[in-house]
């Protein structure tokens, strides 16, 4: 007990000191500590003897002391798209005895020095960030408050040692794409999101993988980012119908920017799917809204902030993250908004 005592009073060991005893990288200590691939398992077994050794564990530990608060940000609180992970979050939050505090950064990168102050303020046991960039003087802050951060469907400029949750958005791209060939398409439109925003990129290369592996031609004219929003939608669609050989087909990156796309086939007299045939992403309810019904790739994103809160938890209360990326599989929902191109527009 006396030698234990003696331990605990002993200065707090640094991850550099146990890295260097180990004679491996801090980095290679982080990832142990956070439970994340990429170490061996020997590399893993004798870092953590040392932890334990030193008791660096414990003391990160009493560290995030349990709050029972879990922040999940959002870039805006648009209720159709925004409501499946509310629910989904705060479902599995109540599961691990925590509540969600929700925060939007309204577009901006999230992080503000206002923001971390406050969190410091109040304490959090973790935060979940979905589709939105963090600062990164925040990255720096929440790693000296110790909470762990969960990325959903994070930018490209993310840390890649924060544990992340995505849906399989390339194969999703590669879904919509394929069944409008499938058709009978030869000239697909695409309207995605956000440069540098993951899941934009990958719904995109999914719409070119396609279109190499049938030999068709890659038009940067029918290629297009937006915002995810029906304005995008509508303004890349009206580019794209004003052409000459227009495309018979359009693969909207969301369901929004699907309805947006909707609109610019009306106001040229085109009707959906005879004239243009339309396919969204997520799934949302506005797919069913919509007149004729839309076909989409559907996003699970109950479940993906399910997973994220679960995987935050895990690292805030047990110190370990199940894996560095979680994947989650998409589907297609077909409805109405697709046909064979007609012989004359095709």
């Amino acid at each position: 007990m006396a030698a234990e005592r003696q331990r605990s009073r002993s200065p707090r060991v640094t991850i550099a000191q146990i890295a260097a005893t180990a004679g491996v990288s801090s980095p290679t200590v982080s990832k142990v500590l956070n439970g994340r691939a990429g170490v061996s398992d020997e590399t893993r077994r004798a870092v953590q003897a040392l932890l334990d050794e030193h008791g660096y564990e414990r003391r990160g530990t009493a560290l995030r002391q349990r709050v029972g608060l879990i922040d999940l940000v959002l870039r805006d609180l648009d209720p159709i798209w925004s409501m499946p992970l509310l629910l989904g979050a705060e479902e599995e939050a109540r599961r691990v005895g925590a509540s969600i505090v929700l925060t939007s950064t309204h577009g901006r990168r999230a992080g503000s020095r206002h923001w971390i102050q406050h969190l410091a303020s109040r304490r959090t046991d973790a935060v979940v960030l979905v589709v939105s960039e963090l600062a990164p003087t925040a990255v720096d802050e929440l790693r000296r408050l110790h909470t762990p951060v969960v990325l959903v469907d994070p930018v490209g400029s993310a840390p890649t040692d924060m544990p992340a949750v995505a849906a399989a958005n390339r194969a999703g791209g590669r879904m919509a794409t394929e069944h409008l060939v499938r058709l009978g398409h030869r000239r697909i439109g695409i309207v995605t999101g956000p440069h540098g925003v993951m899941c934009a990129e990958d719904r995109l290369a999914g719409y070119l993988d396609v279109l190499r592996r049938h030999g068709l031609e890659l038009d940067p004219r029918l290629q297009h980012y937006g915002d995810f929003m029906p304005g995008s939608g509508l303004a890349a669609a009206r580019r794209m119908l004003a052409l000459q050989d227009r495309p018979t087909a359009i693969f909207a990156g969301t369901d929004q920017t699907a309805s947006g796309v909707y609109q610019a086939a009306r106001e040229r007299g085109l009707r959906v799917p005879q004239d243009l045939s339309v396919v969204g992403f997520d799934d949302v309810i506005l797919s069913e809204w919509l007149s004729p019904g839309l076909t989409t790739v559907k996003q699970p994103l109950e479940e993906m902030a399910r997973t994220a809160i679960r995987t935050a938890a895990t690292l805030a209360y047990e110190g370990v993250a199940p894996a560095p990326r979680i994947e989650l599989p998409t589907s297609l929902t077909v409805r109405g908004s697709t046909a064979a191109p007609r012989a004359a527009a095709a």
